[in-house]
């Protein structure tokens, strides 16, 4: 199972939002390409960027800090927000990006989704954002009708690659995943399931861990990491990835400075 830190960019910063709430914003650093590169020598093998102005506006607009982070590190970077067109795909994959995040157009355009997996094989994942088990969209300000279930197997079906799956009431609160809606979402779908929101130990780890083998293959942690509850070389020995060995003892056991 991967540990995949999550940078959320705000107004160019690294941010975290609770619950998904604009107005409930916490800057961590100043320069994101300083916190890829931290979490990149801590043993990270990828990176999840989320656009938080883009989600909001509906177009990507932390372009610049995005190909900045790309440029400065040399593992996978996947990233969403605000990716609603065709262009907006092509030009963050034509930057580095190794996979893309789609989210509102999965709800509102799967046509769309289908045709860009066909362009793109295999950099196509799809965010299933998720409030009271119902699908949220345009950054999360608006909640729809549609069950997380019900478009997880309608996505899977267009040739997406993988799924994220975040429970906004979880995310940002380090009140642990999920962990029923996770089982139910890898249990109707056959892609590989990421879990996003409320990771706050290297318990939880363990807990996502035993979903393994229904098809949850990584992680996103974002305020855990930051804050110091998770220190990322205990994550990878918790989870049995083996970057963790490489780590040197300095940077593998200090909170986010």
């Amino acid at each position: 199972m991967e540990v995949i830190p999550a940078i959320d960019l705000l107004g160019g910063r690294c941010v975290r939002l609770y619950q998904g709430d604009y107005d409930k914003v916490e800057t961590f650093d100043d320069n994101p390409v300083v916190v890829a590169r931290k979490w990149t020598d801590q043993g990270a093998t990828r990176l999840h960027v989320v656009d938080l102005d883009g989600a909001k506006a509906g177009h990507p607009v932390n372009g610049q800090a995005i190909e900045a982070i790309v440029r400065s590190v040399s593992i996978p970077v996947q990233v969403g927000g605000g990716l609603r067109d065709r262009q907006s795909v092509a030009d963050l994959l034509a930057m580095g990006v190794q996979q893309v995040i789609l989210g509102t157009i999965a709800v509102r355009q799967p046509e769309l989704v289908a045709h860009l997996c066909q362009e793109f094989p295999q950099q196509i994942i799809v965010g299933i954002d998720a409030r009271n088990g119902k699908v949220a969209t345009e950054g999360w300000v608006e909640t729809s009708t549609i069950l997380a279930t019900d478009l997880a197997q309608q996505v899977a079906q267009l040739g997406v690659d993988k799924i994220i799956y975040t429970d906004i009431h979880r995310d940002g609160t380090m009140q642990g995943p999920n962990l029923e809606a996770l089982r139910e979402l890898a249990t109707a779908v056959t892609i590989p399931i990421i879990a996003s929101g409320g990771v706050s130990s290297v318990t939880d780890l363990l807990s996502l861990l035993g979903l393994e083998p229904l098809g949850v293959t990584g992680a996103i942690v974002g305020r855990a990491l930051y804050t110091g509850e998770i220190l990322m070389k205990e994550a990878l020995r918790a989870v049995g990835n083996g970057r963790w060995q490489d780590i040197p003892p300095d940077l593998g056991s200090s909170a986010f400075a």
